[in-house]
């Protein structure tokens, strides 16, 4: 049975076989760039970001600094991780979504159901992107106000988690299903009705993603890993809405 791991595994493998491996190289090139900015940016704000963390913490709960610290280091890590997820991906969009096209021929031997032309889809494939920022962001912004309210904060790392897991899910599972005219909407029910299945895989490239430079060159592998799992798993789902 195909599971997360072992989408992740064969698609990986598949996007750098021949005949694919030339259509990684631009969405390496945009995460390469935007994680080098972002890396710049968090390293030289640090310890303004850390100083105005730990002012916020009340007097009566600095016997509990020495768990606070490593808590604020796990939120910006998560927090730092989310942001360069969602910068990367609105760049690379037009590109991961042809790469799961040209995964999808190859490794299933179907034609997506889209019939639009490349640039077409290039620009679809940006407002796709920005429906799911629309869906990400206010959720994004509950947790981000968490992670900085006291004692409840203690929470936000696992919350953190669950929701990148969920999110990464969205964000790669997307690609193949806007494909093949799957709406954002019966996406999300297809996801929730495996959501077992779809955390398992959200969480793990949620750890590709913490790979620092060899996420760079794994992730293409996850939008194969997706095309997989589309094909195995979600394809043959009705629209629930419909049902």
């Amino acid at each position: 049975m195909l599971n997360a791991l072992t989408a992740l595994d064969r698609g990986t493998r598949l996007v750098y076989s021949r005949g694919l491996r030339r259509y990684v190289y631009a969405p390496i090139a945009i995460n390469l760039a935007v994680y080098s900015a972002m890396l710049y940016y968090v390293i030289s704000h640090f310890d303004g970001w850390l100083e105005s963390w730990m002012a916020m913490v009340p007097a009566w709960l600095d016997w509990l600094e020495w768990l606070i610290w490593p808590l604020f280091v796990i939120s910006l890590v998560l927090i730092v991780f989310f942001t360069f997820t969602l910068v990367t991906h609105l760049f690379a969009a037009p590109f991961y979504g042809f790469l799961a096209a040209k995964v999808e021929v190859q490794a299933t031997g179907r034609l997506p159901l889209d019939d639009r032309g490349l640039a077409r889809t290039a620009v679809d494939a940006l407002g796709r992107e920005l429906v799911k920022l629309g869906y990400i962001l206010p959720r994004a912004l509950v947790l981000l106000v968490i992670s900085w309210v006291p004692a409840i904060n203690v929470a936000a790392p696992l919350l953190w988690a669950l929701f990148s897991a969920w999110i990464m899910a969205i964000t790669y599972l997307d690609y193949p299903m806007d494909n093949n005219k799957v709406s954002f909407a019966d996406m999300r029910r297809r996801l929730s009705s495996h959501s077992w299945l779809t955390l398992t895989f959200g969480g793990w490239v949620t750890l590709i993603t913490w790979i620092p430079l060899a996420n760079l060159f794994l992730l293409p592998g996850a939008v194969a890993g997706a095309v997989l799992m589309w094909d195995r798993h979600y394809r043959g789902q009705r629209d629930i809405a419909r049902t």
